[in-house]
């Protein structure tokens, strides 16, 4: 069965038991495929690259709120007031 893998590095649970940070290292700052028997079974995400997933994710969610509120009436208040 044919299974898609969306990056552009992979490497072997064994390759990644055998030295975990060199092979984080070989997707250069990228997520990279873990296979098990030729199958992909999860993406190892280097931290930069997870707080920025994380990041935009946030942003997509803020996004969509002001969306939500956008045309409704606006309430001015002071720093006083809160």
């Amino acid at each position: 069965m044919a299974h898609a893998i969306l990056t552009s590095t992979s490497a072997s649970v064994t390759e990644l038991k055998k030295d975990p940070m060199n092979t984080v290292a070989a997707g250069e700052g990228f997520p990279i495929a873990i296979l098990n028997r030729n199958e992909p079974v999860f993406y190892c995400v280097p931290r930069k690259a997870y707080e920025a997933l994380m990041d935009k994710l946030e942003d997509l969610e803020l996004n969509a709120l002001a969306d939500a509120r956008k045309g409704q009436k606006t309430v001015r208040v002071t720093l006083d007031d809160l």
